[in-house]
């Protein structure tokens, strides 16, 4: 860290005595970013934030948008879709008071999202999500929403074909928690793996959230979801698919290893993508959990980002969120990102003329080139695949 800090402290000074800074001159205009910032997904939710906050110190830094400085609001959606409902109720009366506001980074989940945008249709901005996956999403007819990640058949079809082309997998357990993403997601893995000619032995639901250790499950080791694990190994597969979030994903990991079946191939999806699927709170076994989760799959929306951006993006992001990026920094940072070019690509901040130029985008991101088909999915999306090596994920696709 010392010599990123240095290395930024540099660039830093350098920018300020060349002038290199321009200040944005016509006032506030707000970001929402309306994520889980309290309950089991906040780290999560923080994530974004942290890249919402980065994206918007370096648009602000080179001018704003169109002369405004985006200030980051963050709303916490508690991970309920009553409560995102609300959120987006409280954004709707905002203006109408009279705020100035460019548009809505979120929510982290699907399910979240499908409640609000009931509430977002109608108002005079867009939303961005960073990270939900739900295709029905792109399906509504919604003039105002875009996502800067894949949709779930995207991420169904590369999860499957990397299952049975690369893992060689032809029986694959399918598992699933139980709230929107998590049936849906699994539902079009199975017919993905239909397609290739393999079989789901199990399409199998198990409840969301933090789940309670059972000490007579196992021989002298509390297990989680023992009932479960055994119900898929019991079907022989070849691989186990589990679509579902990072706080189930290193409990089943766990148990699988306690239950002699860590050698099963395992590809979790991308609500697992995060650091906190390779850890767990419960600290008499964290070195258990961190060995479980060894050699796990896992696919994400974006790369991780102490592999993809430099160290003075990563710099940057430690003055503004005091900690370093995870995982979905990345999506946080280009959701915001695309929001404020689309609006100085159309030089207005007016709903359908930002909506206009973010179809015509055609955005160099950290990642890439983002451009837009005209529902607002990506025009050409990319699913990652990562493997836990040595308690990081290192990706394994694509291999380029």
């Amino acid at each position: 860290m010392r010599k990123i800090g240095i290395i930024g402290l540099l660039i830093a000074l350098l920018l300020a005595a060349c002038g290199g800074e321009e200040e944005p001159t016509k006032g506030d205009i707000t970001v929402f970013v309306t994520v889980p910032l309290s309950g089991f997904q906040a780290n999560g939710g923080q994530t974004i934030v942290g890249g919402a906050r980065l994206a918007a110190h370096h648009i602000n830094r080179t001018g704003g948008v169109n002369g405004y400085r985006v200030v980051i609001e963050a709303i916490d959606d508690e991970s309920d879709s009553d409560v995102a409902v609300g959120v987006a109720e409280q954004i709707a009366a905002e203006i109408e008071a009279g705020r100035s506001v460019l548009g809505v980074v979120g929510h982290l989940n699907s399910g979240q999202t499908i409640a609000a945008m009931d509430i977002y249709k109608e108002l005079p901005i867009n939303i961005v999500t960073p990270t939900a996956s739900n295709p029905s999403l792109t399906a509504s007819g919604y003039r105002n929403f875009f996502r800067v990640n894949a949709n779930d058949e995207v991420q169904a079809q590369v999860d499957a074909e990397f299952l049975v082309n690369t893992l060689s997998a032809g029986r694959v357990a399918i598992m699933h928690n139980d709230d929107t993403y998590g049936i849906d997601l699994a539902n079009l893995m199975a017919a993905e793996l239909e397609r290739l000619g393999a079989i789901a032995t199990l399409n199998l639901e198990i409840a969301i959230g933090p789940p309670d250790p059972d000490p007579a499950a196992g021989e002298g080791q509390p297990l989680y979801y023992a009932d479960a694990v055994r119900q898929a190994v019991a079907t022989g597969p070849d691989a186990i698919f589990y679509a579902g979030y990072e706080i189930e994903c290193p409990y089943l990991r766990y148990d699988l290893a306690q239950l002699g079946a860590q050698d099963i191939p395992f590809l979790a999806s991308d609500g697992c993508f995060l650091s906190a699927a390779i850890e767990s709170d419960d600290s008499l076994h964290a070195a258990d959990f961190a060995s479980a989760a060894e050699g796990m799959y896992v696919s994400g929306f974006g790369p991780e980002p102490r592999a993809t951006v430099g160290e003075q993006w990563i710099w940057d992001y430690q003055q503004v969120d005091y900690r370093n990026p995870d995982t979905y920094s990345i999506n946080g940072y280009l959701a915001t990102r695309v929001l404020a070019e689309a609006a100085r690509e159309a030089k207005s901040l007016e709903q359908s003329a930002v909506a206009n130029a973010m179809r015509g985008l055609k955005y160099e991101s950290i990642i890439g080139l983002i451009q837009y088909q005209n529902n607002g999915d990506l025009a050409n999306p990319t699913i990652y695949v990562f493997r836990v090596r040595d308690g990081t994920f290192v990706q394994v696709f694509p291999t380029d």
